[in-house]
């Protein structure tokens, strides 16, 4: 027999697992139209106009749409601008889901895919001349800036700041006692990235990278005399290449500038590659960089500055001995 102290718990029982059984309702919020604002917004936020937007949300819209049971799927051009706002501002990813009407995970989700995708593009946009044909274009770019003759690109690594790793942070400490991956970026005259590397902790020696990656490899086979000016030669003084990483950093927030990068290393080296493919686009389409702390505009009025400095001439007569077939890799430490 039930006493009825028991038939109470029985009927609260009851209903609590009937209120339980209640589907709570979802509740999707408005998606905002982020190309209904105007040009100088879209690029204020993205660093991009609106045409190459909307070329990239065509291009990466089949990488993105995939068949699904929800009723409220996110779309693809709306994935986009958000993963290409984080990149450009460094913003955080409730602050950019709350201006796009999307939550804070479904942003992280939308931003692994896209950043794959846009990764994929990198056959397309970032390109090494290995034919002759193209080479002779990046050299005649490099000669007319300084003079220096057969140089097939220009060369620098930079750090990329992150928080400390889980496993291994030892590793990711550069010589400059923060944790980061070093990047290696091979630019033109033009800076245009024509090979990046992306897969070394901050600890690891620009060098090393050289010799471990395809290209430094490559080059080995097919040029055996090719060498590499080191920074206080005044051989490399009209070459500066420091200047494509500082460009792609006022281009794309991967310096410390705009705080450290909180991913996973290998995240974090997806995103570096996708920031080089968006910076080659950003440059075949003739999309001029914002200022940022790196680049500054030049007074008006004044004579421009010039692109090498007073040892040029002794540059040349250390480089006039050398025979015609060397290919010169500018390397800062």
């Amino acid at each position: 027999m039930f006493t009825e102290s028991d038939k109470w718990l029985f009927s609260h029982l009851l209903e609590d697992i009937a209120v339980r059984a209640l589907r709570r309702e979802r509740v999707f919020r408005e998606c905002t139209d982020m190309f209904a604002e105007s040009d100088k917004w879209l690029f204020s936020h993205f660093r991009l106009p609106r045409e190459v937007l909307i070329d990239l949300c065509n291009s990466l819209e089949p990488h993105l749409s995939h068949i699904t049971n929800r009723s409220h799927p996110i779309p693809p051009y709306l994935q986009v601008l958000c993963t290409i706002g984080l990149l450009a501002t460094g913003t955080f990813q409730r602050e950019i889901g709350d201006r796009a009407g999307i939550s804070q995970p479904s942003i992280s989700r939308a931003i692994h895919k896209v950043v794959k995708a846009i990764v994929g593009l990198m056959t397309t946009y970032v390109k090494f001349p290995y034919d002759v044909a193209h080479q002779m274009v990046v050299k005649r770019g490099f000669c007319e800036i300084s003079g220096i003759p057969n140089t097939i690109g220009a060369i620098d690594c930079t750090h990329v700041r992150m928080k400390a790793p889980s496993a291994n942070a030892i590793n990711y400490v550069n010589r400059k006692n923060y944790h980061s991956i070093n990047v290696q970026i091979v630019c033109d005259a033009s800076c245009n990235i024509l090979n990046v590397v992306a897969r070394w902790p901050g600890g690891t020696h620009d060098s090393f990278i050289l010799q471990n990656s395809y290209l430094g490899q490559r080059l080995q086979v097919h040029y055996h005399d090719a060498c590499c000016s080191q920074p206080n030669d005044p051989s490399r003084s009209a070459l500066q290449p420091e200047t494509c990483p500082c460009a792609l950093s006022d281009r794309m927030c991967l310096d410390a500038a705009g705080g450290m990068l909180l991913y996973r290393p290998d995240k974090i080296c997806q995103i570096v590659l996708a920031c080089c493919v968006l910076h080659n686009i950003a440059m075949a389409r003739g999309v001029p960089a914002p200022y940022g702390p790196h680049s500054q505009p030049e007074p008006v009025g004044d004579e421009p500055k010039q692109r090498f400095n007073h040892s040029f001439i002794e540059g040349r007569q250390i480089r006039c001995p050398l025979p015609s077939t060397h290919v010169f890799f500018p390397l800062l430490n």
